[in-house]
Parts: C-alpha cells; structure tokens; sequence
C-alpha cells in the first residue's frame, strides 16, 4: 500500500477538475498545479535523506539536484526580473539620482508610501542587496506590505539563502508577511518552501504546522483555498507509510465537510484514491457542505463580476455571514474585504469591534488593531480602541505609552482629533491610579500628562490648525473634577477652573452651573456665592437663568443681607441686560427699515431709468423723422450715434464706399461703415424686435408655484421646447416663460410656472442637472424688490469630511476621466467641475464620496499626483466663509473718496455708464444726491441730461468750432 500511494505519488499528475473560472483565473490555476508537481518532486527528495536508502529516487527517475532546479524555477515562476541589462551609464547615472532624491525625500516624510515602493524598485533594478533589504524592512515597520511586495522580497531572499540560518531568516520574513493580510499565495508558498527543510531536525513537523495554520487561515477560502487542500494532501502523499494513510483520508475528509468550489472533483478524487467504501458520515458532511455551497454562491458571484475594491459586495457578505454567526467564517470574510479595502476605516472599526465583543482572544484582537491603526493612521478612533483593548487585555504601561506617542505622530486631519486621543489616554492613566494613597507615582505621572495635553493643544495644535480644537476646555474640566473629587484638592480644582474662564468661556452660563455645581458637591458656600456673583456679571447669554440660581441660593441658605445683596445685583444686572436687548431691538429694526427704504428706493430708481430709456426712444424716432427734410451738412448717411454699438465682423465698408466718405470726411481722415451694416440701421432692426418682442410678465402672487430657472445655455434655440419635458416629470407645467433680449437672443433664464405647489418643490430637486453641458441652476421665485436680502446658495461652505477640494486640474479633465481617478480610493457619490459663467473649466472640482473614511485615504493618494502634466492639490472640502455684502448706509458717496467696487457690479463700472456728452455742453452744477446704481431720484437731475436735443449736424459744427 506504502509503496503504491509513493509511485503514485511521483507520477505526472492527472489535471484536476476546473472550478469556477473567472477572468485572469487561468494562470492561477496552472502556477498552482506546478507547485503541486514541483512540491511532490521536493518532498520525494527531501524524504529521501530522512527515509534512507529504502527511498530509491532513481527508480521515479529523478535525481535530488532535478528536484533542486525545478524548486528553484517554480520559487521564481512568479516572481518579479530579477535580471536586468545595462546598456546605458547614463541609465545607471539617472537611476542613482533618482534613489537619492527618494532617500531625501523620506528622510523629510517617512509616511511617503509610494516613494517607498519606487525606492525599493530602483535599488532592486540597480543590485543594491544590502540597501534594498534595509529600505523593504523600513517600509514593513511602517506600513503593512501587499501580497505582490513580500512574494517578490521573499523570492528574493530565498534565492540568496545558503544555509540554516539564511533559513531561519526566510521562515522570520514568511511569519511576517502572513500577519499583514490574508494571502493565500504567500501560504502556499511558505509550505512549499519549508518541504525544503523536511531534512533538518524537526522538518516534518515543522511542514506539518506551516500547513495546518494555513488551513486555519485560509482552508475555509472558497475560491482559493483549495489550492492549500490540494498542497498538504500531495505532501502527506509524497511520504505515506502503512501508518499515515490515515492522515490522508483525514484531510480527505476534512475538506469535504468544507463548502468549497469544484467538491465534485474531490470527491471523485477520494472515491478513486481509497480502496474502501466511503463513510457514511463522510457522505452525509459533504452533501450538507454542497447546500452550504449554494448559499454562498450568490455572493461568491457577485465578487467574481464586480470590480475591485468591491466593498458594497463584501459588506452584504459580512452581513449574511454574522446572521449565521460562525466566528472562523466571519473572521475570514472580514479578512478577505480588508485585503482590497485596507485604507477604508470603517470597515477596521467594524471587524475590531467584533473581535472585542465576540472572540475576545488577545492575541487575535491586538493584532487586528495593530493592523488597522498601520493601515488608516490618520483615524483617531482606531487609535482610541486600540489603547482600550490593550488596556482591556493587561498589555504592559511601557507599551500603551509608546503606542499613545504614535498616535501623536500620525497625523491627523483636524484639531478635536488631537483632544479625543488625549482624553482616551488621560482616561488609561486615570484608571491606573489608587485614589486611597495621598501620592502615588501614577497620580503624579497623570498631573504631568495633564500638564503636557494642555501644552501639547496650545504649541502643536493651535500652530497647526489656528483654533485650539477643545473650546470649551474639557481637559480642563475633566483634571479639574479629578482634583475635586478624588484627590481632594480643590484649590486646584478652582485654579483650573480660572484658566477656563478667562479661555472666553465666562460669558456662557452653562460653564458656571458646572463650577457652582462642583463647588457646591466638594466647596464651600462661600465661594459657591462668590462663583454665581462672577456669573451675575459675565454671563451674556442666559443671564436670567444664573440669576434664579443665585437667588434659590440665597433663599434657603443665606442671611437677610446675603439675599439683599443677591436681589440689587440680579435686578441691576437684568435693567442693564433688558436695555441693550431694547437698543438692539431698535437697531434691527432701524436696520430693517432702511434697508426696506433702500430697497423701495432701488425699485423707484429702475422704474425711473426704464421710463427715461423708453421716453429717450420715441423722441428719438420724432426727431429722426424731422431730420428728413433739413439739409444734410454732416451726410447723407449719418444718423444719430448709438451709446453702445454691437461689433460685427462685417464693420469693415467696401472700398468705393471708404473713398466717398473720406473725401467727406477729410478734415479727420477717418472713415465710416457703408449703409449695410451703419449703427442706424442695426439700431432700428433692434429696436423693431424689441418691439415685437412680447414682454415677458410674472405674477408675483404665483411665487409659490413657479421656480426660477438660470444658468442655460443661450444657444438653445427652442427654450420652452426643451425644457417642458424635463420639467413635466415634477407635474403639470402650466406655462415656460424664457427671456429673450432686445434682439430676439435668449438670455439663459426663464420661469417655469406649474399648477400646484408640490409639483415646483420637486422641480428644485433639478438643480444643478446638466443640460447641454452647463449646470441648470433651479431656485425658488422670489421677488427680491421685496426680499432684497434673499440668497440661494447652492453648496455648503462649512467643513465636510466625505467631500474633497481637488484644484491645479488641467482644463481639458472631464468629469469622467476624474471618476475614473477618484473611484479607485472609494465610492464617488458626486463630482462638480468648477466653471465660470460662461461655462469654460476653472481648474477646480468637487468629489463626494460615500464616508469619511473613503475621502481621508483619497487625500493621501491623489494629492501631489500628475493629471496630463499638471500637479494636482487635494484636501478635505472646508471652503472659508463667505464675505458678508457690506451695508448699504456703510458705502461712501460717490463724490467721496473711495467708491467700493460693489458701487459698480462684479466687473466695475460698466460701458452705459460712461458720458457721452461732449465737454462744450457739459454744464457743472452742484452734485445732487444720487440713488445707488442708478440716476437721481429727482426730476431735477434728470432735466441736465435731457437738455440737449440736437441732431448729427448741430454736433458736427459744435465739434468742428475752432
């Protein structure tokens, strides 16, 4: 039987059933039956300097240096060149500058995560050993290293590996590297090359654990972990005696109680291998792991078809797998997200939380938080548990300190974070004290910690972030508690609490009570007195309510001076307090009337301008029909000159026409536009479509259901065509009234009226759609003549932690070709370009991702990156405050000595407002009061301007008086 299972053991293998096969999975599957062959080989020859002479390796026709050299191709079948050809120097010379600014460039910031792979890859390329060692083993103290980097560090350093120790060293790297992530290949790897120790003292056992843990660890995998099954199974073969073949069917039996893809063929394997019938027991566990298999499948499925990192898919089967609540099948299912979403924090909260709650095993959980604290430093919640379950499991005070001094130097992205890892620590130190004792060596080494916190917030936080991150001094508060409550000490206690207040936190009521209350729980009635007296004075914001507590005080404590005392201070205090509510009161209204003067004033001045337009045109045409019979001094095509012309790329006249007019126009020597395209015309097929153009009315009463809608684009040529139909899927549209200029051009707004007030509140849900390439802008209709005040602004401008502020984009980035970027950091909800009104790229972007945690890692990765040659910049979305609009009754006149630019709109003063007059017929006159943005209110101001009524010839001889 021994001699039988040998030879066929050594015996070119039969291919083994396929499995599921998904993409790439080919060459998996093929590198995997090497191995097996390779490791039978290895085995045979390894077995053979244990077993003796009774192993003849010649009659298998192998020799022991055949089954070297295919071990060592198959070590390295998949490993990365090692081999590299110089042709260049000047290669070699670029490559040495190169690793030199990376070694620079890490000596300033060690957390550079990708200029430690390109470090790593340059050293290997140019055969630095020694240094490439030294930078691969930094790298792993800092971070935790992808399946890709140990294979190719320990394909490397087995083929550099001599003699015992060198082995030594390799199982050191393999312990290592099956501690970072769940990595299947690494374990196969670590079998096959600890079968080549098999001839050492204690190498069967040793290939007897490598494998029985990677079963543990990844046995229950079921798409990969056949290929550990398979390996152990060849081992155990390789070397079977009479007593063995029980292990054999051990493992035989052992896997088919395991859902895993392609049983079938195990199981035929099995059938085919034993010689005796199989169990009924064995039979009866692998039908019930065929219906677990089908559970699964769906699962499994939807991993294989979607695209990595595949987190929504793995969250449902974490989800499904703790519904059943088997903890070895939970834990592999967690590792297996965390291997393609290790910078996604929330998932590392959640497993380690698990850990905490359920398993409970120290050795497991520490080494979950250590993992996940190296993966998303940057997280101060998994720092804050990770010292909790230290804590929690009794790990030595040298070691939480130390831990707690990597957190301080991780990073993180706000100053509240700083205070919550304080407080987490504070807290450790805390429990650690013995309150009994007047001194102790912990209650001194929690006065110190207290001591740097608050130093560490003032220098390192405040400096960083420009706000202190603890506004309201809980630090503070909390050393302040201990000193009263548990040491006793409340001289201290109120020496905190003076620090506190005058940290500007004296005007808030709330931070009284809860000095008063500590006074009154561990003080004395005096200073209890003396604290709501203070408060009397300083509290702004509920001073009425400080002032019953004083006066409760009083009433069932104090003398009848005391209480008189409390009672002329409360009712000082509360006159004083009512009249600067009163004053302000009356500011505001003030304030709003004047700004409701201003506003009807405003409406006034517009309506002026727009009568004094229309009354300026229709004298303009009575005069134009005068001027037919008068004698023509100026010329036959002159007519009255607009105050603003429209350029056309026509304006250039034909040359006989320039000749005429030149010989007309000689005193000058400059010519004017032929009759095609003369001002006066173009005026006049204006004004004609301007008249024909119907006017476009709104009904204020209507507000509710009607939405403003801007932003279009102006070369749509069917306004309310177009738009209808996306409006109607909100309700039944009433009418689509776009505006149009007065040449017929459409301005890119209009109203959208709807029949019922539901129907416009979802029509605001539109905003910001695109349409034809430009973000349509849908707001709610008000009449800002009535609410000058009112604002629509789009987007936050306070801190938003999923959002990210991406700027330095090359215009030419679409929306798409960013997605394509940002998505492999997260789940992007969202991304805005930034444009201009004209609808041409900034530069700018906004990505929102899904959580916080997704957006953090998206930083780290794309900042500093390179998109079409420019260096792009990426933080947390945390745009500064808007600028308050200055008050009107703030801007200066405009006679006096700056005007603001607001005076004149976002682009300055505007071409209708430059003076057309000509200086002979300018008149000075005493400047009256003028209306913002508009001509005077009085009719007075308005006569100057109207004074001149002349035609082309009365300014020509006025322009040519010597």
């Amino acid at each position: 039987m021994a001699t039988a299972a040998a030879t066929s053991a050594s015996e070119p293998e039969a291919e083994p059933k396929a499995g599921p096969k998904a993409e790439g999975e080919e060459e998996e599957v093929k590198a995997a039956r090497t191995r097996r062959k390779v490791l039978s080989r290895a085995v045979a020859a390894a077995t053979c300097k244990t077993m003796g002479p009774g192993w003849d390796q010649q009659e298998e026709g192998m020799s022991e240096s055949d089954g070297d050299e295919e071990y060592a191709m198959a070590s390295s079948a998949e490993s990365s060149p090692g081999e590299y050809e110089w042709e260049y120097d000047e290669e070699e010379e670029k490559n040495q500058l190169e690793i030199e600014r990376l070694e620079e460039q890490l000596s300033i910031n060690v957390y550079d995560y990708n200029c430690h792979v390109d470090l790593i890859r340059l050293l290997r390329l140019e055969g630095e050993l020694t240094k490439v060692r030294m930078a691969r083993q930094k790298m792993s103290e800092i971070f935790p290293l992808t399946e890709e980097l140990w294979l190719e560090w320990l394909h490397d350093e087995i083929s550099m590996a001599l003699d015992g120790l060198d082995r030594e060293h390799v199982y050191d790297l393999f312990e290592k590297a099956v501690k970072d992530y769940i990595c299947p290949n690494i374990w196969l790897e670590y079998g096959q090359y600890s079968v080549g120790g098999i001839g050492q003292k204690g190498g069967l056992e040793k290939v007897r654990s490598v494998f029985e843990r990677a079963l543990s660890s990844v046995g229950l995998h079921m798409t990969k972990g056949l290929a550990i099954w398979e390996a152990y199974r060849e081992f155990e073969s390789a070397i079977v005696e009479a007593a063995r073949l029980e292990k054999v069917h051990s493992l035989f039996r052992r896997q088919l109680a395991i859902p895993l893809y392609d049983m079938e063929a195990t199981f035929a394997e099995y059938e085919e291998w034993s010689e005796d019938p199989i169990p009924e027991s064995v039979i009866q566990s692998y039908n019930k792991a065929l219906q677990q298999l089908e559970k699964y499948k769906p699962y499994e499925e939807a991993l294989l078809q979607a695209e990595a990192p595949r987190l929504a898919e793995y969250q449902a089967y974490i989800d499904f797998e703790v519904k059943i609540g088997d903890p070895a099948r939970i834990q592999l299912i967690f590792e297996r997200a965390l291997v393609e979403n290790c910078l996604v924090p929330d998932l590392w909260i959640r497993y380690s939380q698990y850990l905490d709650r359920h398993l409970k095993v120290k050795d497991l959980v520490l080494s979950v938080h250590n993992r996940a604290v190296r993966n998303c430093p940057w997280t101060v919640a998994l720092w804050t548990r990770y010292l909790l379950a230290m804590e929690r499991h009794g790990v030595d005070h040298r070691v939480i300190s130390v831990t707690f001094e990597k957190a301080l130097s991780a990073g993180f992205i706000q100053a509240t974070d700083y205070v919550e890892i304080w407080q987490a620590y504070l807290d450790y130190l805390r429990r650690r004290v013995d309150f009994k004792q007047d001194s102790s060596k912990e209650l001194e080494e929690l006065r110190a910690a207290f001591t740097r916190a608050l130093e560490y917030l003032k220098q390192e936080v405040e400096e960083r972030f420009n706000e202190s991150g603890d506004p309201s001094c809980m630090i503070m508060q909390n050393w302040a508690r201990m000193e009263a409550r548990l040491c006793n000490n409340m001289q201290k206690a109120r020496e905190l609490w003076d620090s506190i207040m005058t940290k500007g936190n004296a005007k808030y009521a709330n931070m009284w009570l809860e000095y008063y209350n500590l006074e009154r729980a561990h003080g004395d009635t005096q200073h209890c007195r003396k604290a709501l007296h203070r408060a009397v004075q300083c509290t702004s914001d509920y001073p009425e309510h400080v002032c019953e507590v004083l006066l409760t005080m009083e009433r069932t404590e104090g003398t009848l001076e005391d209480w008189d005392v409390a009672v002329q201070k409360t009712e000082t205090r509360l006159a004083r307090v009512n009249e600067q509510r009163i004053k302000a009161a009356e500011k505001e209204a003030a304030l709003t009337q004047q700004e409701e003067e201003k506003a009807e004033q405003r409406k006034r001045a517009r309506a002026q301008k727009k009568a004094l337009k229309k009354k300026k045109k229709t004298r303009g045409g009575d005069k134009r029909k005068a001027d037919e019979g008068e004698e023509k001094e100026w010329g036959d095509d002159e007519e009255e000159q607009p105050s603003k012309r429209r350029r056309l790329g026509n304006s250039v006249p034909p040359a006989g026409d320039a000749q005429g007019l030149e010989a007309q126009m000689g005193l000058f020597g400059k010519s004017a536009p032929g009759d095609v395209d003369s001002p006066s015309k173009q005026k006049e097929r204006a004004a004609a479509l301007k008249r024909d153009m119907p006017k476009v009315l709104h009904d204020s009463s209507k507000d509710s259901i009607t939405v403003f809608v801007s932003n279009l684009p102006y070369s749509m040529g069917e306004p309310a065509a177009q738009l209808r139909p996306l409006f109607e899927a909100c309700g039944e549209v009433v009418d689509v009234r776009p505006i149009f200029s007065s040449r017929g051009d459409f301005r890119g707004y209009c109203y959208v009226e709807f029949k019922e007030e539901r129907s416009a509140q979802q029509a605001l849900e539109l905003d910001r759609k695109d349409v034809e390439g430009r973000p349509m802008f849908v707001s709610p209709c008000v009449d800002k003549s009535k609410n000058p005040d009112f604002k629509v602004f789009r987007y936050s401008t306070a801190l938003e932690k999923h959002k990210l502020f991406v700027s330095g984009l090359p215009f030419s980035c679409t929306k798409e070709e960013l997605e394509e970027i940002c998505k492999a950091h997260g789940t992007v909800k969202d991304i805005r370009l930034v444009t201009n009104r004209a609808g041409k790229p900034k530069g700018l972007a906004y990505v929102e991702y899904e959580n916080e945690s997704q957006a953090s890692q998206a930083v780290l990765k794309m900042d500093g990156m390179t998109i079409k040659e420019n260096v792009i910049k990426v933080a947390i979305s945390n745009p500064p405050q808007r600028k308050v609009p200055e008050k009107p009754e703030a801007r200066r006149a405009p006679g006096g000595p700056m005007v603001p630019r607001q005076m004149y709109g976002a682009r300055g003063k505007g071409r209708t407002q430059l003076s057309l007059l000509p200086r002979a017929l300018q008149r000075t006159s005493a400047p009256a009061a003028q209306a913002e943005n508009g001509p005077a209110p009085q009719p007075a101001a308005t006569a100057a301007t109207e004074a001149p009524k002349m035609s082309n010839a009365d300014f020509a001889k006025l322009l040519l008086r010597k």
